[in-house]
């Protein structure tokens, strides 16, 4: 969707190599995955390095509506306390998939009626495997269609056992059964049928999340899930990182010729974004990592890619606004699922590069982008996708007089995106 009413920011273009250390703020899928285990753990947990941006104060307002108390809302180390969930509530999705696909099967442990509604955008988000899988699992949900509204009527408590979906269009339908399934009476036993499984990774995420608060899980074949019922552990929880959201500044480094330190990179990680630390090799980056953390160091020349990012559509865009400044065509597959995202970030990318002059062909599941002589400013509409944004802030780095259009979308997961880009370009 295209904003009207929009903010025109002026992506500034690099005046020379970058030399630049950036801090990022907590991960948001380890954060709000986290945020959904403490409200059904045992004791309170509290949270240092988490995310505070919209995607993550949406979890937590609807950790709040159904019953949990919530210690330093604002805060990157917030105090979650379960609470019996009992009584009716509503839910502010906003454009949060891990708010809209984790916290329903939450609510089925709801005493009550639990309303989902989001933002426009979020009503065209794929709803359907949650919605026909709660009703799989007993639960009565009130849905007019597949889609954001519905409610999710609970009686406290779900029996589980074994269930078959299809999460083809996310693999967050998995991870939000996964998360909510230690509390169901007999656990779950979960298979995905579908042709493919997007962004495998966030799963393996969600099951180390389990894992690390002594749930018992397995996975006795590929596309099966296994969670035994059990207690879950509260404590401590330091997050990583947000190693997706590192993407724009390791790809700066690439398209000025400077480096870009990220302290704190963990040493191992399910994150996702661990990925770029071997794909941006491939177009022309040195990365070292060391006791600063990654630093990544680019040459200003940046080199066609093709690649299949199955593993983690998140980390698409970053590659794509690369591909354009890159000296040779580049071909990027797997990636079909995006189109359910925050917007159809398949066609909202080939829309845009070719506004500005590129050329983007649109595929099936990707892109396929040459290298263009004819690239020029021109407004970067983000379709109120903080990944547009930023990949727009990424191109106008070398091409002059490129407006983002609504830079503040990135406030979904980095609420200071733009300054930070400033702080970044001015060394730091």
């Amino acid at each position: 969707m295209v904003n009207h009413n929009f903010s025109r920011w002026a992506a500034p273009v690099a005046s020379g190599a970058l030399a630049a250390t950036v801090e990022l703020p907590g991960s948001k899928s380890l954060t709000n995955r986290e945020l959904v285990l403490a409200a059904i753990a045992t004791e309170p947990t509290t949270f240092a390095g988490a995310l505070v941006s919209r995607d993550s104060t949406l979890m937590l307002e609807a950790l709040k509506a159904l019953g949990c108390s919530v210690t330093g809302l604002d805060s990157t180390s917030p105090i979650i306390t379960p609470a019996t969930l009992s009584g009716d509530a509503t839910i502010d999705c906003g454009l949060a998939g891990t708010v809209m696909r984790f916290v329903p099967p939450l609510a089925t442990l709801n005493n009550g009626r639990t309303t989902f509604d989001g933002d426009e955008g979020a009503r065209r988000r794929p709803m359907g495997t949650t919605i026909t899988s709660l009703r799989a699992l007993g639960v009565k949900v009130e849905a007019d269609e597949l889609s954001l509204p519905f409610t999710v009527v609970g009686n406290g408590s779900v029996t589980g056992g074994e269930l078959t979906i299809d999460a083809s269009s996310s693999s967050q339908f998995v991870s939000g059964l996964l998360l909510v399934a230690p509390r169901f009476e007999n656990g779950l036993t979960l298979r995905h049928v579908g042709e493919n499984l997007p962004s495998l990774p966030h799963i393996e995420m969600t099951l180390e999340c389990l894992r690390q608060r002594g749930v018992t899980v397995s996975s006795p074949e590929p596309s099966v899930w296994r969670v035994e019922p059990g207690p879950v552990a509260g404590g401590f929880k330091q997050i990583e990182p947000d190693l997706s959201n590192a993407g724009p500044f390791l790809a700066a480094a690439m398209v000025t010729g400077g480096s870009v330190t990220i302290p704190g990179w963990p040493t191992t990680t399910t994150q996702v974004g661990n990925h770029f630390d071997g794909i941006l090799q491939q177009m022309g980056a040195e990365i070292v990592r060391d006791e600063r953390g990654l630093t990544i160091t680019g040459t200003g020349v940046i080199h066609g890619i093709d690649i299949d990012l199955s593993i983690g559509g998140e980390l698409a865009q970053v590659v794509a606004a690369l591909a354009v400044l890159a000296d040779s065509p580049s071909t990027i597959t797997g990636i079909g699922h995006i189109r359910g995202h925050e917007t159809d970030r398949l066609a909202a990318m080939a829309t845009e590069i070719n506004r500005i002059g590129g050329h983007c062909e649109e595929t099936e599941d990707g892109w396929i982008i040459h290298p263009s002589s004819n690239l020029h400013g021109e407004l970067w509409h983000s379709y109120e996708d903080h990944r547009m944004a930023t990949a727009g802030a990424i191109i106008g780095l070398r091409v002059p007089d490129i407006e983002v259009e609504n830079i503040e979308t990135t406030s979904k997961t980095m609420p200071n995106f733009a300054s930070m880009w400033s702080d970044m370009l001015g060394g730091n």
